[in-house]
C-alpha cells in the first residue's frame, strides 16, 4: 500500500508539472489579447515592482534595459502605440513554482493603416519569476534588424516613441 501511495504521488506530481505550461498559456493568453487591443494593464500586473527587461540593443525605441514596473509600462505603451500584435505560440518551464523560469515563444507583427505588413518576427522570451511575479525578462529575436527597420518605418509614419 505504501509503494502504491508513493507511485500515485509521483504520477500526480509529474502530471501537474506537465500541465503547468498549458496553465500558464491559459493565464497569459487573455492578457496578450488585451495587449493586442491596446490595453497593457492586465499584462503589467504580472510584473514585480523591481522587474528588469533586457531588450536587444540598437538604434530603436525599445533598446536597452527597462527597469521597474514603470519602465515596463513605458515599454508596453511603445509596443501598443506601434500597433504590434502578438501571440504566445508555446511555453516551457523549469524550476520550482516559487522561482520559475519560463521560455515563451512569442510571434509578433504590425501592419500599416493601409494593411501593408510593416514588421514580422519571432521571439523567445526568457522570464524568471519570484513568487507569482516576473522579475527579469530577456527577449531574443530571430532577426534583430527587423526591429530597427520597423522603428524607421514608424518614424516615417509619424509614430513617435512614448517618452
Amino acid at each position: 500500500m505504501k509503494l502504491f501511495s508513493v507511485l500515485l504521488g509521483a504520477a500526480l506530481a509529474l502530471a501537474a508539472r506537465a500541465a503547468l505550461p498549458r496553465l500558464l498559456l491559459l493565464k497569459f493568453s487573455p492578457a496578450v489579447a488585451k495587449l493586442n487591443a491596446g490595453d497593457h494593464s492586465v499584462l503589467l500586473e504580472s510584473y514585480a515592482d523591481d522587474f528588469v527587461l533586457h531588450f536587444h540593443p540598437g538604434p530603436h525605441r525599445w533598446a536597452g534595459d527597462w527597469v521597474g514596473k514603470a519602465g515596463m509600462d513605458r515599454f508596453l505603451r511603445n509596443f501598443t502605440a506601434a500597433g504590434i500584435q502578438g501571440e504566445i505560440v508555446a511555453v516551457a518551464t523549469s524550476g520550482p513554482l516559487w522561482a520559475l523560469t519560463m521560455w515563451v515563444r512569442f510571434d509578433d507583427h504590425a501592419d500599416a493603416p493601409d494593411g501593408t505588413r510593416l514588421y514580422e518576427n519571432s521571439t523567445v522570451l526568457v522570464l524568471r519569476t519570484r513568487g507569482l511575479k516576473v522579475v527579469e525578462q530577456h527577449d531574443f529575436y530571430v532577426d534583430t534588424e527587423r526591429i530597427t527597420a520597423f522603428d524607421r518605418k514608424l518614424a516615417e509614419l509619424g509614430v513617435e516613441a512614448v517618452a
